[in-house]
């Protein structure tokens, strides 16, 4: 009887620890309009809107995000881990004081509107894009050349070729 009543009492332990700390992650679900926006929190890409961001930050912790997408300004915002009160996490701070650091929660979801570029902007990207393609063309021509006027090597060609084609066009 004695062991049983003390597997009762973990088990009863383990539950409340795990419903207790449970409260401690936040979710909220990210949009844009339109949908397919890259998305990245604090600089690092994390997928593809609509996007659901869930974390254990502690309260008052911000994000930064950015939205980009073909076509559209790049979108700049922030959220915070203050938006709503999350009762369960009040609940759980009054059993034990740990808690009380995830009391507050983010939204549900945040929607952000994306602004079309301008036309000029349009061009003005596409330019830039044509000059860098154009550049590298012009690059490999010279590499070529030098390496037919056996100016430099094979190796050194491959090598130089393969830099200029993995360099990414703005």
């Amino acid at each position: 009887m004695d062991k049983n009543s003390f597997t009762i009492k973990a088990l009863a332990i383990l539950l409340a620890g795990a419903i207790l700390f449970s409260s401690c992650a936040s979710s909220t679900m990210i949009y844009s309009s339109p949908d397919g926006a890259k998305v990245f929190l604090n600089g690092e890409p994390v997928g593809k809107t609509p996007y659901l961001h869930t974390d254990t930050k502690i309260v008052g912790s911000t994000t930064t995000v950015r939205l980009e997408k073909e076509g559209y300004n790049p979108f700049y915002t922030t959220f915070s881990r203050d938006e709503e009160v999350d009762v369960g996490a009040i609940i759980g701070g009054i059993f034990v004081w740990v808690p009380f650091l995830w009391t507050m929660k983010y939204k549900a979801s945040h929607t952000y509107e994306m602004v079309p570029l301008s036309l000029d902007e349009m061009t003005k990207s596409n330019a830039v894009q044509q000059d860098s393609t154009k550049n590298s063309v012009e690059k490999l021509r010279e590499l070529k050349q030098m390496l037919d006027e056996k100016l430099i090597t094979q190796e050194e060609f491959d090598k130089a070729k393969k830099k200029i084609l993995e360099t990414p066009v703005n």
